[in-house]
């Protein structure tokens, strides 16, 4: 049986990521900060799981993540770095603060926990995805701290493609425009924008929903992406076309 991490794992994309690959009969390493918001999600989830409690800001939590994950399962072979945050406004207005909590989560999570994860994705010829943005591939109005670690994202996703594809363990990203999530109407809530509008810029004239990207993560790391790697895949309705 197959394992898979999950990193912001108790919400939006990431619980999405985690029941679809529940029901492909993975077991799942459900990672978050909040013991709270996985005790609420824990009954819609089914099959085998567990629940890390750590903060991928932290290198030590990072690795932490691995070997918990490897004591409970024997393994691991898919790695989604889900887990981020989302934050605006103009640069003037941007504190060091503000910089670091993006980054350290968007990136510097991101790195560390991969990095503890590669020994066992050589072991088991396994995969890692990303969890990108719209705004890592084009500019967004007052974001750009948040466009600059996602950015940051997609070029970890390729250069370590290359630099894993002789194990061969494959990396990829995908790239969602805005998604109905809890960060998502969070984000909502402090602009005068609706989901309505937000729609409109939208090609297919709508957002996405979190299983829709949910779907293109298990995509990227089933047998069926078995000649994909370093591959970035929006999921975004045609913003970016």
């Amino acid at each position: 049986m197959k394992t898979a991490i999950i990193t912001g794992g108790t919400s939006g994309i990431g619980l999405a990521t985690a029941k679809i690959f529940l029901a492909n009969d993975f077991n799942c390493a459900l990672v978050g900060r909040s013991k709270a918001r996985f005790d609420k999600i824990s009954s819609e989830l089914d099959g085998r799981f567990i629940f890390i409690s750590a903060d991928v800001r932290r290198v030590d939590d990072c690795e932490k993540i691995i070997s918990r994950t490897v004591e409970i399962f024997g393994g691991v072979n898919v790695l989604i770095n889900s887990a981020g945050i989302y934050g605006e406004g103009a640069i003037t207005a941007a504190d060091e603060k503000f910089f670091d909590d993006i980054f350290a989560t968007n990136v510097k999570g991101t790195f560390f926990t991969t990095r503890a994860a590669v020994d066992e994705l050589i072991k088991s010829r396994g995969c890692v995805v990303n969890v990108a943005s719209d705004a890592g591939l084009r500019g967004n109005y007052f974001c750009a701290a948040y466009a600059a670690s996602k950015g940051a994202v997609v070029a970890f996703t390729k250069s370590l493609a290359l630099e894993l594809a002789s194990f061969p363990v494959r990396v990829n990203c995908v790239a969602p425009g805005d998604v109905l999530t809890p960060l998502t109407v969070a984000q909502l809530k402090t602009s005068s924008s609706t989901v309505e509008e937000l729609s409109k810029i939208y090609p297919l004239g709508r957002i996405g929903t979190a299983d829709e990207i949910a779907a293109a993560i298990y995509f990227l790391a089933s047998d069926a992406a078995s000649f994909i790697t370093g591959a970035v895949l929006s999921v975004d309705g045609g913003l970016t076309a």
